[in-house]
């Protein structure tokens, strides 16, 4: 009899439906996360911008009108100061005057977009590679 109860009891719990497994988030759910996440990075850039000292904003009355990579970890680089420029030499370790510019540097040419109807007929291109390759 014992032996009938404990046969019959793993039968009744394979006849007991499986509840299916709780749904996910779902669609909406996904765009909420993706919306907070990117609203935490928008308001974490914001918050950085506002504080002193990050190092994204200009500082007042002194700018880098130009830089030259020197080797690996060596610059010289052109500050503006109240009117002067000055070249200074960086170096990882310090940063030293080399010599106050007597004459401002000329301001950069504004980079010049491409003129769409100046580029070559890409065709006519593929096809001179072709010849000179075969």
């Amino acid at each position: 009899m014992v032996l009938l109860l404990a046969a019959a009891a793993p039968a009744a719990q394979a006849a007991r439906p499986v509840a299916p497994p709780p749904a996910g988030p779902g669609l909406f759910g996904a765009f909420f996360a993706l919306a907070l996440v990117l609203g935490l990075i928008l308001g974490l850039a914001w918050l950085l911008k506002r504080l002193p000292g990050t190092g994204f904003r200009q500082v007042e009355g002194m700018r880098v009108v130009a830089q030259l990579a020197l080797g690996t970890k060596e610059r010289a680089v052109v500050v503006e100061v109240g009117g002067r420029q000055l070249l200074l030499g960086v170096t990882p370790g310090s940063v030293s005057l080399l010599q106050e510019l007597p004459e401002p540097l000329p301001p950069p040419e504004a980079p010049r977009l491409p003129n769409l109807k100046e580029l070559p007929n890409f065709a006519q291109l593929l096809s001179q590679r072709l010849r000179r390759n075969s």
